[in-house]
């Protein structure tokens, strides 16, 4: 947890932040294929999926994303940063691993992913070990730019 302070947000005690590091997504062409004129999951990314889902496990085994945490990103907005470090520079989009990558990520911790609505995007370089960092992180007070009531 960190002190912080940007743009519309006001200075905040704590933020609930989860930082943690994962393996490269499949690339977008990796992601999905046709089987009997539907679009499904491939191998890799549904491996991808759960190799998220066990790196999240154990860091409530460590102590590290504990059920306070996952109750305040389950009842927060939410910002997603991913800092991917590729191996080559131009070989992969810069967006091609954020929607596998939020989804695996909200399911793992049961939060719905039309909570995230701040989202930043890096590309780096990292030829001997290409990683995604990621950062998590609840925005308790985030208000949009005009509050409407919905009238049923």
């Amino acid at each position: 947890m960190q002190e912080q302070t940007t743009g519309k947000r006001e200075r905040r005690e704590s933020i609930p932040l989860l930082r943690l590091t994962l393996p490269l997504p499949p690339s977008i062409n990796e992601q999905y294929a046709t089987v009997n004129n539907r679009r499904v999951s491939t191998t890799v990314a549904r491996r991808f999926k759960h190799e998220v889902k066990a790196i999240l496990r154990t860091l409530e085994d460590q102590g590290l994303l504990t059920e306070d945490l996952c109750s305040r990103f389950q009842q927060s907005y939410l910002a997603l940063l991913l800092d991917f470090h590729f191996a080559t520079p131009l070989k992969r989009d810069l967006d091609g691993g954020l929607k596998i990558t939020q989804d695996a990520l909200c399911e793992g911790l049961k939060v719905n992913d039309n909570r995230v609505v701040d989202i930043h995007l890096m590309k780096h370089i990292d030829p001997l070990h290409p990683h995604l960092y990621v950062e998590l992180e609840a925005i308790p007070d985030w208000q949009f730019d005009k509050e409407y009531i919905l009238l049923k």
